[in-house]
């Protein structure tokens, strides 16, 4: 964080933190039961049985990552917003203002064509370090504002 501007110098990226520990704890948690499992299954079950038995935990934890993987980034260019699957690519001045209610489990980014998109990168179950993220972010909007007309180098 640049202390001066009070603004975070760029690039910088937004992770939920208590989402993303949960997620990877419990699929390192069911990956290494699923391999204990396979190892200690009767004798009558096949190789292919076990790797299949470990496969599920991997798939179960593919799936959890896809609940950890949401990130917000920033650069001087665009901002760049992970949910889940799909990845959106903003250029500064698409983007108007970000907004997080009070009860919304995260912020939503307010958009010129008049469409919001969600942020899942900043969680309200972080408390105070979604707060600070969210003013983070909100310090770096004037990014987006372009120059006025008549009025150029200004």
């Amino acid at each position: 964080m640049d202390e001066a501007s009070k603004k975070p110098v760029l690039p910088v990226t937004w992770r939920p933190r208590a989402v993303r520990l949960v997620a990877y704890g419990l699929g390192l948690l069911i990956v290494a039961t699923m391999v204990v499992l396979a190892a200690i299954l009767p004798e009558d079950w096949r190789l292919l049985d076990r790797l299949l038995v470990v496969g599920l935990g991997l798939a179960v934890a593919a799936g959890l990552h896809m609940l950890a993987r949401p990130r917000l980034t920033a650069t001087e260019r665009n901002v760049i917003v992970v949910n889940g699957i799909r990845t959106h690519h903003l250029a500064w001045p698409e983007v108007l203002d970000i907004r997080m209610p009070v009860g919304e489990p995260w912020p939503s980014l307010d958009l010129s064509d008049g469409t919001s998109l969600p942020v899942m990168g900043i969680q309200s179950t972080d408390g105070e370090l979604a707060r600070r993220n969210l003013a983070e972010f909100r310090s770096l909007l004037s990014l987006g504002e372009g120059e006025e007309p008549g009025h150029p180098g200004s």
